[in-house]
């Protein structure tokens, strides 16, 4: 089935577009933002927001429409496949096909100074209603916040024989976060630790299929809550326990 973006209309191919050029605000920098979007092959934009954000920055929102459709019969997704249960089933799990208590690390590790992510999957409140690990029997979660070096992350798992590894990446530029992510695995390997531990990474720019690329068990992207987490985690424990 083809399809096209909608915007007033269905299929009438219309987007919206934010971004920042390096141009005072103005009808020079207003007619650069209208180029960029021709060149991205918007037809007819219209600039409907030009604010200057600094010296010599200007941020846009331009609408338009793209001649684009896409194939619905051709978008692949790599995802975990693995089904999400209540808090309360998983507890269930715990109790009835491992018989000990599951432990968690988690941490954004690296330079990475945002919590939100991790705290939403580990604190006890958790996030929209749905409660962090923290408040799950038969679980030990240990949040270890932020800026988190890996070396101490491995140390911590170490100490508290984790069973699950939770990474929260948020800072991308430069691609840091994939840096940070590789370094992990490779430092894991050396520890003869991979192996022991279910790895998983979150946040707003993972996915599934990039977290296994780079060596990880699974990836979480936004969206997920600590049930996600959590049920994958358990059933890959059980999986294994079975093998």
């Amino acid at each position: 089935m083809l399809i096209r973006t909608y915007g007033d209309t269905n299929n009438d191919g219309k987007v919206q577009l934010s971004f920042t050029l390096p141009m005072a605000n103005g009808p020079e920098a207003v007619e650069g933002a209208k180029m960029l979007a021709r060149k991205m092959g918007m037809l007819d934009p219209g600039v409907m927001h030009a604010e200057g954000i600094g010296d010599g920055y200007t941020f846009f929102v331009v609408y338009g429409a793209v001649p684009f459709a896409i194939e619905t019969n051709d978008i692949k997704v790599k995802k975990v496949e693995t089904p999400t249960y209540s808090k309360e089933a998983v507890e269930t799990l715990i109790e009835e096909k491992l018989g000990r208590d599951i432990v968690f690390v988690g941490a954004s590790t690296g330079t990475d100074a945002h919590t939100v992510g991790i705290d939403a999957i580990m604190n006890m409140k958790g996030y929209a209603g749905h409660y962090g690990l923290e408040r799950y029997k038969h679980v030990q979660a240990y949040n270890m916040g932020s800026q988190v070096p890996n070396e101490m992350f491995i140390k911590k798992a170490k100490e508290v024989h984790a069973d699950v590894l939770l990474v929260s990446q948020t800072v991308t530029q430069k691609e840091v976060h994939l840096k940070n992510m590789i370094e992990l695995v490779e430092l894991l390997e050396a520890e003869k630790m991979r192996d022991q531990v279910i790895l998983v990474a979150g946040g707003a720019r993972i996915t599934h299929e990039l977290a296994k690329e780079l060596g990880y068990d699974a990836g979480f992207g936004p969206g997920k809550f600590a049930e996600d987490v959590a049920s994958f985690a358990v059933l890959e424990l059980i999986r294994r326990q079975t093998k």
